[in-house]
């Protein structure tokens, strides 16, 4: 039996190797994203921005990896709906991220922001977790470093909402200029989104574990 099992397992680690790219490439335009929202130059953002459309490509392709891997192998190591939702819950973070940095110039909105920054802060921080829980996926052997990040993303995502509902409220109060309220308003609400995307992603990883931990 132990000799059968270990013919039909995956002859490489493929699948974990190509989640813990895509994570990291999360966590880079987390790291990106905030370095945008704190510079005040447009053309030096700009530059920033076509770093992170370039990671943002980067991570596509490793997505479309992840699905011809998922193709091409009958064995997987856990369940095929599960990778394939880990891969588009990651993917879908990379594209939330990158619209929010490239609508701020886009928009030429001024990031000098405390909603922005705060948001901002938090995709970083919920970026950094999904990171650590990936990472965790390959031996399983450090459940309360994977859980503790899945708790951490859950109580960020819903700080993000906070931080959205009192950004709007103060956008409301102090901007009269109706097109900057527009504008700011829809970069709050893919900041947050972005965060939801982390959550989904985690809520994915929590999948799993319960199955195979």
């Amino acid at each position: 039996m132990n000799i059968f099992a270990k013919f039909l397992a995956p002859k490489n680690k493929v699948f974990y190797e190509l989640f813990e790219k895509s994570a990291d490439n999360v966590k880079q335009m987390g790291a990106l994203l905030l370095q945008v929202v704190q510079e005040p130059d447009f053309d030096k953002r700009q530059g920033l921005i076509s770093k992170m459309e370039d990671v943002e490509h980067a991570n596509d392709e490793l997505t479309h990896n992840l699905f011809t891997e998922l193709g091409r192998n009958f064995i997987t190591p856990f369940d095929r709906e599960d990778i394939h939702y880990l891969a588009s819950a990651l993917d879908d973070v990379a594209d939330f991220v990158f619209a929010s940095a490239k609508k701020i110039n886009f928009y030429r909105v001024n990031p000098n922001d405390i909603g922005l920054h705060k948001l901002a802060e938090i995709v970083v921080q919920s970026t950094l977790e999904v990171r650590k829980a990936v990472g965790e996926l390959r031996d399983m052997k450090n459940m309360r470093v994977i859980t503790d990040s899945l708790v951490k993303i859950n109580s960020l995502e819903n700080e993000a909402d906070d931080i959205f509902d009192m950004s709007i409220e103060r956008l409301f109060a102090t901007e009269p200029d109706a097109k900057e309220v527009i504008k700011k308003r829809e970069i709050y609400q893919v900041l947050e989104s972005a965060t939801d995307k982390c959550e989904d992603a985690a809520n994915v990883i929590e999948s799993i574990i319960v199955k195979y931990a």
